[in-house]
């Protein structure tokens, strides 16, 4: 049988998607002559989570959004800023995998090539629109991850800062308690299971 072979003799190697070296597959033609050509294996969509904060001077106001007006700002945002591009990479497994609208704290979802784009885009959101109103605002990036759980660590000891700056701001000891739970509600079972729904093979 033929081998295929360098010009020393040795077999020659193949490098895959992964980094992985390995001997070089032999495929049979129609005439039955054999070709070399790398296996074809699926690969897993590698994702960036981008861990958000939407800024307005009343924050109660925060309470009237909802992931699909957000969404929808941060699609306009990042066309305008992109072009076609941008529109066409926002119909790419972009999503608000998670928003607390007491906060203001939410999760963005992209693709690990294309996250550059979208953090550019975010200076543009200058307003959102829900329920029928507009909310100026200002969408700030805190923290750029491999997974959710390097954001969420992240918000842990952000959060913390954010109890002290919220709490002056409540009139009632219900609204403290609220605020509290709000703030503390982002779990680690509960994204951690967003992410293991995210693997998908490309």
């Amino acid at each position: 049988m033929f081998k295929h072979v360098d010009a020393l003799g040795l077999p020659l190697q193949r490098c895959d998607s992964l980094g992985r070296v390995g001997p070089v597959e032999e495929k049979r033609t129609r005439r039955g002559r054999s070709s070399a050509s790398p296996s074809a294996s699926p690969c897993l969509c590698l994702y960036r989570y981008l861990l958000c904060e939407v800024r307005t001077s009343d924050p109660r106001s925060l309470q009237l959004l909802d992931d699909r007006s957000v969404f929808t700002a941060l699609r306009n945002a990042v066309s305008r800023a992109h072009g076609d591009y941008g529109a066409g990479v926002c119909g790419l497994s972009f999503a608000v995998k998670y928003l607390n609208a007491r906060t203001g704290v939410l999760f963005l979802r992209c693709r690990k090539s294309h996250y550059r784009l979208i953090w550019s885009a975010l200076p543009f959101v200058s307003s959102l629109e829900s329920r029928g109103q507009r909310l100026p605002c200002a969408v700030d990036c805190l923290h750029v991850g491999g997974t959710i759980r390097t954001c969420q660590k992240f918000l842990i000891r952000y959060n913390a800062r954010q109890i002290q700056r919220l709490l002056p701001q409540c009139r009632s000891e219900e609204e403290r308690v609220e605020v509290r739970r709000a703030v503390m509600s982002c779990s680690l079972k509960e994204l951690e299971g967003e992410e293991e729904e995210d693997e998908e093979v490309c």
